[in-house]
């Protein structure tokens, strides 16, 4: 059927071949194990486009885009970590590297963060996907800048509230935006991805500062901190030229455009009219309103109406929390210091070990990505936190005892030992799951208040730790490994899989009335009827 003939209507009936106007007749609602057997039925017909197919580029090239949204936070964090070790900027600012005036430092990019939840809530439902991004990196790099030039501390933390402000926006947005553009069996592998992209800012940021550590003037700080404007600069120059998300277009009325491309990024042979595209149009059509709450910036009801929204949302809170305080942000922020504890003072070497770090926590991130979609979300998140739990117990262990050059080298080893498999089961699942979990309304502004959970948990990171090193020392790693232990359990019992769904089926699973147990058993009768279809 010729693609002009798809007009919107006002309840947004999608066109399908064979119906004499040209227009599907209403569905009568389809139960999640129906949902999921369509898909895998569109699924033969038409699997999507080739791994290296023009249509599967373009979508490379957009989730390059993307991610710099999240090489902006990884940019920060470990800049700030990194010049915060450096003499040559505790000279100019009189600081010590620990205590309340570092508090102060990395708390109001926190701050900035959660005030960069406003326009996060608001921008992407009314304005697009794409504007909140440019909106959010626009700010990041005038902060930046400003930040690089400080010639005293209150223009230091100006520039550093922007900053905060700016990445808060744009990372909301782009995590809303993939998981929007991505094919549903390969979404988990976009969104890894994308907040994997965190560890190429931190490597390019602590390479750097490897370089510059060693010279002797304001430069030696200042250049990292100008260097952040690059993974923003890129964003707005080239996020306008990326296709706006189908389902935003579809919610004001563009239908036509929402159906276009999504053939183009997900059929294999762009047919408007595929059996996979027709699927995902008449999902989006039975979930999203076109006058919905997502059009008022200030209703948050979406997120708590029902008891799916607010299972939904106990995720959010969950991923946001448990995301924070596993004891990566004291890793993240604070390895320089932790190395200079351990009995590693050399500057150079510790900023040498900060750039391994970042180097060995992306291979982490990456594996993490590339096989989440294989053995699924619940598996892996708490296999991985598990494991960083008992390598917990070790470094506290091995760290108790100062003086001990051995076994210092062996509690940093397991601290990057501990990075990696965070990365690993972590990195992906905070921006994939909390994106996958929200319903379309509930979508933008859940995204801001996952911001909102973060930012409030980032603050014991960024507040509470310097203190906190410098009172307990070695004992700060108990504190988390108990923490680490509740986590798993919590993960047990309540996470819910959601690996191969469409965001509307995960929808449908969230409905239920014990939506992990009922998502297991979808799972479990897909593959036994997988099984009896092989001859």
């Amino acid at each position: 059927m010729d693609s002009k003939k798809e007009e919107s209507t006002s309840d947004h009936s999608i066109p399908r071949k064979g119906s004499e106007d040209g227009k599907i007749e209403p569905h009568s609602p389809k139960s999640p194990e129906e949902r999921l057997a369509a898909l895998q039925d569109a699924l033969k017909v038409d699997p999507g486009p080739n791994r290296w197919g023009w249509a599967a580029i373009q979508l490379y090239l957009i989730t390059l885009v993307v991610c710099c949204c999240s090489g902006d936070s990884g940019f920060d964090t470990t800049v700030m970590g990194g010049i915060n070790s450096m003499w040559q900027y505790q000279q100019y600012f009189n600081m010590t590297g620990v205590g309340k005036r570092t508090s102060l430092v990395f708390g109001i990019f926190t701050i900035g963060s959660l005030c960069g939840m406003i326009p996060a809530s608001y921008f992407p439902d009314r304005f697009g996907r794409r504007f909140s991004m440019f909106f959010g990196n626009a700010v990041l790099i005038v902060g930046a800048v400003i930040t690089a030039n400080a010639s005293n501390k209150g223009m230091f933390l100006g520039g550093r509230y922007l900053t905060g402000l700016g990445a808060a926006c744009a990372g909301a947005s782009a995590k809303s935006y993939l998981a929007e553009m991505a094919p549903a069996n390969h979404r988990g592998a976009y969104l890894g991805f994308l907040n994997s992209f965190y560890y190429i800012g931190q490597m390019s940021a602590t390479g750097m500062m490897v370089a510059t550590g060693k010279w002797n003037n304001d430069l030696s700080w200042r250049l990292p901190l100008y260097i952040q404007t690059v993974p923003a600069g890129i964003n707005v120059l080239f996020i306008f030229l990326c296709p706006e998300s189908p389902r935003w277009l579809y919610s004001v009325g563009k239908s036509d455009q929402a159906r276009l491309i999504l053939a183009n990024l997900h059929s294999k042979t762009r047919d408007i009219n595929s059996p996979l595209i027709d699927l995902e149009m008449e999902e989006i059509a039975e979930k999203i309103q076109v006058d919905g709450a997502d059009k008022r910036w200030w209703d948050f009801r979406p997120l708590f109406r029902t008891r799916a929204n607010r299972y939904s949302a106990y995720m959010v809170i969950l991923i946001g929390i448990f995301g924070q305080l596993s004891g990566n942000g004291l890793i993240t922020y604070f390895l320089p210091i932790l190395l200079q504890q351990a009995g590693i003072t050399n500057q150079t070497r510790v900023l040498t070990l900060n750039f391994v770090n970042s180097v060995t926590s992306y291979i982490g991130a990456l594996a993490g990505s590339f096989i989440i979609d294989r053995f699924g979300r619940r598996r892996i998140l708490l296999v991985a936190t598990s494991a960083v739990t008992v390598i917990l117990a070790i470094v506290s262990g091995l760290l108790s005892s100062q003086g001990n050059t051995m076994r210092a080298n062996a509690g940093i080893s397991f601290i990057y030992l501990f990075m990696v498999v965070f990365s690993f089961g972590w990195t992906p699942m905070q921006a994939l799951y909390p994106a996958e979990v929200l319903s379309y309304q509930a979508r933008a502004k859940g995204l801001a208040f996952l911001g909102v959970v973060t930012q409030a948990a980032s603050l014991i990171n960024t507040f509470g730790m310097p203190v906190a090193l410098e009172a307990l020392h070695w004992k700060v790693y108990l504190i988390f490994m108990c923490w680490d232990l509740f986590e798993v359990i919590v993960i047990y019992l309540f996470v819910v899989e959601t690996k191969g769904f469409t965001l509307e089926e995960i929808g449908e699973i969230f409905g239920q009335s014990n939506p992990k147990q009922f998502s297991s058993e979808l799972l479990r009768n897909a593959r036994q009827n997988r099984r009896a279809q092989v001859p």
